[in-house]
């Protein structure tokens, strides 16, 4: 969108720098080889304001969703930046599904590589490999001279320039950043919430359970009442009392045992470390906890409250049983992704609720890994080294992070010719300009905001709903849930936070998870199933250090260690 008063403040902030020609064409080269033909980018970084007097040319790569428009320029978004900005990117766009199997041919063959790719969501790997190579360049110098919007999130979030920085200072690639929330608020802090149907409890005249063992008892009460409650509510199909999907993420049922032992829980599935109250990288699987949930889990399994399908099912299943009525207890990001029920119906906290904290030898809800700074891709967008004018690049780039900017390309925009917008343009408390969230009616959010926005680097800090943009209604109510339900129970000071690895510790993480990970996730889910004894237990302990867990976790403390300074 056109934006005059940060259009202005962005030129006469770029007006006040000034490069030699000498030292431009040493940055242009920072990283690789430079070149590539691109028409009108002659531009002179020490004039440059946008819009520009005399249009340029620029080219990208991108992605776009199956089913929406493939040509970039024909989207809302970009034709009211070029008009803004008098740049014309000519894009190079490939269907989403196919960017893993293209985007690595693209990368490897720099002569033909575009100036920067929009939305790359490179891993580490890729972007220390890609440096390595000389195929992108360093932006850190332009970062701070010709990107003024990304500095004032910098400036307002220092954590995020940290977690963009590698070992040797360099920023690699532009980040994404959407905050929903903030640390013990932010809407990743709990990803496996557990959601109990309360129409159950109401009809059965239970409280809603505080404690393990008051809901193995009302797991207990829906098994023996199965007959009642499919008479009562229509149900087609056995009746589930838990149903979750072991090692599947956000619909596993960990999240139950935060409260045994030390109250660490296991809240990461693919890492499987916590931090203890003295800033030690511990396993999750070590904790005396971690062994009593497993165990209380396994009585559950045995007496038939846990869905036997929960070792097996995938996601459609889960899916289609949790449509059917037949749930009492679930896990998912949000439960409307499981059950039948209207967004009005979840806010008032009818039908489905989230389960509390529940205490077993304490009470805690241990943030998941990164959870604090989440929302977060270091490697959305790279300069290549094929840019010919890395300034008026990075300069057109840093348009996507001002503030009524980024929730346009993150979500959709407004005054589009269809039938249906993300946004309407409306104002703030103050008088000023804020995009406000539009009512959809029928209409699928993720088709509405596939249609319409592109992605790419940007940044929705948490203090920019109410005076830029309104908060998503599908993400108000969960984060009333974090932080009304959750938050509260806290407890844990800290929170392993998102590092950037240098390469040989990325790779060396990485071999060692991947046995240490089958280990772990192999033996709980073989003893919910079937139990284990003490000897089980030693000889999994014995396992877990024969995968060199040692190293592996010292390698995690390192970078906590220089993260918190």
């Amino acid at each position: 969108m056109k934006n005059k008063h940060n259009f202005r403040r962005i030129a006469a902030l770029v007006l006040t720098l000034a490069l030699t020609a000498t030292l431009l064409a040493g940055c242009g080269g920072k990283g690789g080889a430079t070149g590539g033909a691109s028409a009108g980018l002659d531009v002179d970084p020490a004039t440059l304001a946008f819009p520009l007097a005399e249009k340029a040319e620029i080219s990208g790569l991108t992605n776009f969703p199956a089913g929406s428009e493939a040509e970039p320029n024909n989207r809302t978004i970009f034709k009211r930046l070029e008009e803004a900005t008098n740049v014309h990117v000519t894009w190079k766009a490939i269907q989403s599904d196919q960017w893993g199997d293209k985007i690595a041919l693209e990368m490897s063959n720099i002569k033909t590589l575009p100036e920067f790719v929009f939305n790359a969501q490179f891993g580490d790997t890729d972007l220390l490999k890609y440096a390595k190579q000389g195929v992108i360049i360093n932006v850190e110098e332009y970062i701070d001279k010709y990107m003024p919007n990304l500095s004032k999130v910098f400036e307002q979030a220092p954590e995020y320039r940290t977690m963009c920085t590698d070992e040797n200072g360099h920023i690699w690639a532009l980040p994404w950043i959407e905050q929903l929330g903030y640390e013990k608020t932010a809407i990743q802090t709990v990803g496996n919430m557990p959601f109990i149907n309360v129409a159950w409890l109401e009809f059965l005249g239970l409280d809603m359970p505080k404690t393990t063992d008051e809901l193995e008892q009302v797991l207990i009460a829906f098994r023996d009442n199965a007959a009642a409650l499919k008479a009562e509510f229509n149900i087609d199909g056995d009746i589930i009392p838990l149903a979750c999907i072991i090692g599947g993420g956000n619909e596993d049922c960990t999240i139950l045992c935060n409260g045994f032992g030390e109250g660490y829980g296991d809240p990461d599935s693919g890492k499987h470390i916590v931090v203890t109250e003295d800033a030690k990288v511990i396993s999750a699987a070590t904790t005396e906890g971690w062994r009593k949930g497993v165990e209380w889990l396994h009585k559950l399994y045995t007496e038939g409250l846990i869905d036997p399908d929960a070792f097996t099912q995938e996601w459609s299943t889960y899916v289609a049983k949790g449509k059917s009525g037949r749930y009492g207890v679930c896990f998912s990001w949000d439960v409307a992704n499981i059950a039948s029920i209207s967004m009005d119906d979840l806010i008032a906290g009818k039908g489905w609720q989230p389960l509390p904290a529940l205490k077993a030898d304490v009470v805690n809800i241990t943030p998941a890994t990164g959870s604090y700074t989440s929302g977060f891709d270091r490697g959305r967008c790279v300069v290549t080294a094929n840019a010919k004018n890395p300034a008026l690049i990075c300069a057109w780039l840093d348009q996507m992070y001002a503030p009524l900017q980024s929730p346009q390309n993150n979500w959709g925009t407004y005054g589009e010719d269809d039938e249906f917008d993300i946004f309407e343009m409306s104002t703030n408390a103050n008088g000023e300009p804020m995009l406000k969230h539009t009512w959809l009616g029928d209409a699928s959010p993720v088709e509405v905001r596939e249609a319409e926005c592109v992605g790419g680097p940007l940044a929705i800090l948490d203090s920019y709903y109410g005076v830029y943009v309104t908060c998503p209604d599908d993400a108000q109510y969960r984060l009333d849930w974090i932080k009304n339900v959750y938050t509260p129970d806290m407890n844990t000071k800290y929170v392993y936070p998102n590092v950037f690895m240098n390469t040989d510790d990325t790779k060396r993480v990485s071999d060692l998870s991947a046995d240490l990970n089958k280990c772990i996730n192999t033996a709980r889910a073989d003893w919910i199933m079937n139990g284990f004894t003490d000897a089980d237990w030693n000889q999994f302990q014995s396992d877990l250090q024969s995968y060199k867990l040692d190293e592996y976790l010292s390698i995690y403390q390192k970078y906590l260690d220089a993260y918190l300074g």
